[in-house]
Parts: structure tokens; C-alpha cells; sequence
């Protein structure tokens, strides 16, 4: 009898340890790296990883959309010039690597054959490359797209003749953010024009000056987030500095090479631009496990929770010139609707394209990816805990938050009742509806409960005041002096003239 109880024990063990192996397995194989690369995930490859719990409101037939405010990022891009060099580095730091190993075969021909054959002669896919940062193919048909599905979605929205003041397009001065405007644009009026066979059409971008662009720019014109930015930098580089030497000490063990924390860190980064812009997930990203790309992606997005996003309220204070000026666009669109404006005569699409630094921000002024009573906090001026490390769940992953082509669309809708109109907000991010916590998790929100709740409480802090901008007081003693010169001048005048009068006058 025990015998048998113990060989039962061993069949249900051996059993268990099968099943959970099988499982791993299975694990392994189903993950897609391209969904784990935080901010630099292509659009086409996690638009469609939405929250399955939430279940979006159902639209009344009576309501209809009457203006758009879209906020996106700019597509996928080539590394910046800065990037490629790292790139560039990291193929000579290999190539040293590999030189050891090489003369250590000689002694052990078993941890030479554990090298990956692709690092043997590795050279950068950029070297040479003198530019960087620009907006690649996929990221000019991530764009493209985008404007053919927003059209289609919203055709009675986009039904009139263009013109600049009814479909308003802005864009940053940066040449990826512009050249996504105008690939967007090229989706949305697509055949709606006389210019060649696609039956294309002009349509005008605008952009403000980079030093001035306080509406999509404004990371760049808020000078207490720049000192917060470069103060915290290095306190966060500290914090990731844990895992990459947990996944180095890994990755030399398995390789038997000799990987440092800037290895890591440099084929991390190798892996993310593979993987997205080459669509190469075998080689650099090959060498981690599906468990250790989550523990870089979570680095990733942790990084930018505490530069970008809820790790410092100043982070999205900033951003409320945006936010103003989204709401002002739907107050102007109302107020056309209510006075029954002619059509053609007003704006029903404001249509914005910048940064992650941008998208970030915004998403956080609505409330977005947060836990449980996060929201409570936030307006409570408190602060958040950092987001939870693998293998936990958690909502701020960069690849939802602002991948390339990221977006926010907040669509102002009209539902008339019998004595009076109503309006709702209803926000997408990536085209999908989303809950908003100010809102009650709603994501069809009553306008004045959308200003009311999301919005005033942001309304507080001035823009001026939190960037610690002061504003240029008028040089009174310069004016005064202008002023006595001109009545100088004046009453010198006058006397000439009377002079003259009585000299003409005399007999």
C-alpha cells in the first residue's frame, strides 16, 4: 500500500511538473516580442491589444458627432543620429567580445558553438548613415491608414469640401512629426482631389516655432520640467540598473561571453529597432527570454511613467494649454451648432501630430491607464506608486500608452432631446473607446461633466506659473522717455507754426 500511494504521488508530480512545463512552453511560443517594445512598438502591432473587461457604451442613433480633436504621435522613424553611433559602438565593443571567445575556443570548442552565428562579423543596418530620426515607410502607411479609417468612421464628419478652417491640421516643427500630418492628410482627403491618379488633393500643415510651441512643444518651453528631467535622469538610470545586470549576468552564462550592463543595455535598444523597423526578431531580440523582455520592457516604461508621465505632476501639468485648447474647439463647435451656423462656416476637425512627449501628458490630464483610486490621487496633488513589475499585471505599458502613431481622439457629439440639445465626449485611444475614471468609467461622458471633473480640476495651475516662465513687463521708463520726446516734438511744432503765423500776420 505504500508503495502504491508513493508511485501515485510520483505519476501525479511527474504529471503536474508536465503540465506546467507544457504550459511555459506554450507561453513561449505565443509571445510576440513586437507587442513588448514599450515606445518603439509599430502601430499595426498593438492597436489591437485593448482592455477585454471593459465593454464600450452604445451609442444613441439620435446622437451624431459633430467636431474631432485628434493628438497623435508620429509614425515609426529611424534611430536618431545619436542611437546610430551607440549602434556603431556596439558592433566594435562585439567585435572585441568575440576576438576573446575566439582564442578561448581554442581551449573550449563547446562554449564557441553557444555563440549566436549572427554576432560573428555584426555591423550596425545604419553605419555609415549620416542622418537619423526621420519618418520611415511603415511609419508614412501608419499614418496613411489612419487618416483612411478616421474618414471612413466619421464620414458625415468629413462629407465637406476641404478647407483650412473646417479641417485644421497642425504639426510640430520636426520633420517626422509634419511628413505624419501630411501622410494623414493624404489618407483622409484620399480621392477627394484633382492631382494625379489617386485624385490627391493640397491641404495646408501648420506649425508653430519650436521655441514657442507651448500647445505641442510644450516639454520644450517649460523650464521647471527640463530642470525635474535632468535632476531625475540619473536617479532613474540607478533604478534600472537591478535588471540589466540580472539579464547581463544571464545572458553571459548563456552565451559565455562576457556581457556588461551597457552590452545589455545596447542590444536591448538593437532588439527594439530590429524588431520594429526591420521586422527581425530572431537575431538581437533571440538572445533574451520572453520573461527577460519583459523585465527591460517594464525598465522602458518605468523610465517614462516618472520623466513623461504620473511619476511628477508636473510631468502633465504642463500640458494644459492642449488640453484648453481642445476644449475651447468644442465650446466654438457648440456654439456653431446652437446658432445654427451655416455649414462650411465652422470647424469640425482640429487635427494635431507631435510627440511621445506630447501623447504622454495628454493621456494623463484625462485620466487614462490608471488603477483603482489613482484618480482620487491625482487630483489630490498625490503621488502614484511606480507600475508594478513582471510578471504582475499592470495597465501603463509604453506599447498601449504611445506607441508610434499613438493617439487620442475625443469626439464632441450632439443628442438632441425634445426641448434641448445635449453633448457627450467620448474618447478613443488607438481608435478604441476607453474608460474614463472623471467619468464615472464611462466612456460616453456628458460635456459639462467632462469640464467639470477632468479638466477644471487641471485648470488651477497656471501654465506660466508651473514652468516658472516670467513674462516680459513693459520698459515704463523707455515709454516714458518716447512719450516726452513726442510731446517735445509736438509743442516744438506748434510754437514754429504760431511764429510763423505772426510773422505772415505783422503790417
Amino acid at each position: 500500500m505504500r508503495m502504491a500511494s508513493s508511485m501515485c504521488f510520483l505519476l501525479l508530480l511527474l504529471l503536474s511538473l508536465s503540465l506546467s512545463l507544457s504550459s511555459s512552453i506554450a507561453e513561449e511560443e505565443s509571445f510576440d516580442v513586437r507587442q513588448h517594445l514599450s515606445t518603439v512598438s509599430r502601430y499595426n502591432a498593438v492597436k489591437d491589444v485593448t482592455d477585454s473587461n471593459f465593454v464600450p457604451s452604445t451609442i444613441p442613433n439620435e446622437c451624431k458627432p459633430i467636431h474631432i480633436n485628434l493628438v497623435a504621435r508620429h509614425g515609426t522613424r529611424s534611430p536618431t543620429k545619436k542611437r546610430m553611433r551607440e549602434l556603431d559602438r556596439l558592433a566594435a565593443s562585439l567585435e572585441v567580445l568575440l576576438s576573446d571567445a575566439k582564442r578561448d575556443a581554442q581551449k573550449d570548442n563547446e562554449a564557441a558553438n553557444k555563440i549566436p552565428a549572427w554576432l560573428w562579423g555584426w555591423k550596425s543596418p545604419w553605419k555609415g548613415k549620416e542622418k537619423g530620426g526621420e519618418l520611415v515607410i511603415q511609419g508614412e502607411d501608419e499614418l496613411f491608414h489612419l487618416g483612411t479609417r478616421i474618414r471612413e468612421r466619421f464620414e458625415d464628419l468629413f462629407a465637406e469640401d476641404y478647407h483650412p478652417d473646417i479641417y485644421t491640421i497642425k504639426a510640430t516643427q520636426v520633420p517626422r512629426a509634419s511628413a505624419s500630418a501630411v501622410a494623414f492628410g493624404m489618407g483622409l482627403f484620399n480621392g477627394k482631389g484633382s492631382l494625379g491618379p489617386g485624385r490627391h488633393r493640397a491641404f495646408a500643415v501648420i506649425s508653430e516655432s519650436r521655441a514657442s510651441d507651448r500647445m505641442l512643444r510644450f516639454f520644450d518651453t517649460c523650464q521647471t520640467y527640463k530642470d525635474y528631467r535632468n535632476n531625475q535622469e540619473p536617479a532613474v538610470d540607478k533604478l534600472k540598473e537591478p535588471i540589466l545586470d540580472e539579464v547581463s549576468s544571464a545572458l553571459s552564462k548563456r552565451y559565455q561571453l562576457n556581457f556588461t550592463r551597457q552590452h545589455t543595455a545596447s542590444l536591448w535598444f538593437l532588439c527594439k529597432q530590429e524588431a520594429s523597423l526591420l521586422d527581425i526578431t530572431e537575431q538581437a531580440c533571440g538572445l533574451f527570454t520572453s520573461s527577460e523582455v519583459s523585465l527591460l520592457e517594464w525598465t522602458d516604461d518605468l523610465e517614462f511613467f516618472i520623466l513623461k508621465g504620473y511619476g511628477k505632476s508636473i510631468n502633465y501639468r504642463m500640458g494644459m494649454p492642449l488640453l484648453q485648447d481642445v476644449v475651447q474647439s468644442m465650446e466654438q463647435a457648440i456654439k456653431a451648432k446652437e446658432e445654427h451656423h451655416t455649414p462650411g462656416s465652422y470647424e469640425k476637425a482640429r487635427l494635431r501630430f507631435a510627440h511621445a512627449e506630447t501623447i504622454v501628458p495628454f493621456s494623463c490630464l484625462l485620466g487614462l491607464f490608471l488603477e483603482g483610486a489613482e484618480f482620487s490621487k491625482i487630483q489630490h496633488e498625490q503621488a502614484l506608486d511606480v507600475p508594478a513589475k513582471p510578471p504582475q499585471k499592470r495597465k501603463w505599458r509604453g506599447s498601449t500608452v504611445a506607441p508610434f502613431a499613438g493617439n487620442n481622439i475625443l469626439v464632441l457629439y450632439s443628442c438632441p432631446s425634445k426641448n434641448s440639445s445635449d453633448y457627450f465626449v467620448r474618447v478613443l485611444h488607438n481608435e478604441v473607446p476607453v474608460p474614463l475614471p472623471g467619468c464615472d468609467d464611462s466612456d460616453f461622458c456628458p460635456f459639462e461633466v467632462f469640464k467639470e471633473r477632468v479638466v477644471n480640476p487641471h485648470c488651477k495651475h497656471d501654465y506660466n506659473a508651473i514652468c516658472n516662465i516670467k513674462l516680459e513687463e513693459p520698459d515704463t521708463s523707455s515709454v516714458t522717455s518716447k512719450l516726452l520726446k513726442l510731446f517735445h516734438l509736438l509743442f516744438s511744432r506748434k510754437k514754429d507754426d504760431e511764429a510763423q503765423f505772426h510773422k505772415h500776420t505783422e503790417f
